[in-house]
């Protein structure tokens, strides 16, 4: 897997380190959120952000151009907004990884526990062939519960994960123990914070 660098540049006016640096100072942080002593990262202010937002898709396209990936693998819902751009820039397929219930052809599921309670997620059983190298996307990792369920699912329809990538990792809830040898990129962090 090619990393990118702080020497290489996301647009020609932008270092890599420099968007990186604008995209944290966009997040914005909510204290309390959704439960008292969590800081909820809202990521909605990229989103309204035409260059923080251009420069997250520019970032995931330029680690990922020169790969052979067959499918982006987008979790619901924040993970469709950047996988469905990664896959439209790749031209390659884009599956969503659903909350329970939300797909309408046969699926397989896998359970997790979040911070707050638990969840299950979905696949449609016919979304991934055997061997189809995939990106799994996220916008945020923090504990790793979902993204480790999500793994499980792709490798369960016999893909082969490339990485799992994320907008933002919160290294303090140790997210990627949960994610063993695979590979993990992030475009920024925000640590004990």
């Amino acid at each position: 897997m090619k990393a990118t660098t702080p020497s290489e540049t996301v647009n020609s006016n932008v270092s890599y380190r420099e968007a990186c640096d604008y995209i944290k100072s966009k997040v914005r942080s909510i204290p309390d959120w959704p439960i008292k002593g969590v800081i909820f990262r809202d990521i909605t202010t990229l989103l309204l952000d035409p260059p923080a937002f251009k420069q997250i898709c520019n970032i995931f396209y330029d680690r990922y151009v020169n790969e052979k990936i067959d499918k982006i693998v987008g979790i619901d819902a924040r993970g469709f907004l950047f996988g469905s751009v990664l896959a439209y820039n790749l031209d390659i397929g884009m599956i969503p990884i659903r909350k329970n219930g939300k797909l309408p052809y046969n699926t397989i599921s896998e359970s997790y526990t979040l911070e707050y309670g638990e969840e299950v997620i979905e696949i449609h059983e016919d979304a991934i062939q055997r061997g189809e190298r995939v990106v799994i996307i996220d916008d945020l990792m923090a504990t790793g519960g979902t993204i480790s369920a999500a793994a499980n699912l792709v490798e369960k329809l016999g893909g082969e994960i490339i990485e799992c990538s994320f907008v933002l990792e919160l290294p303090d809830l140790n997210g990627r123990q949960k994610l063993g040898n695979r590979n993990v990129f992030s475009i920024v962090e925000f640590e004990g914070e």
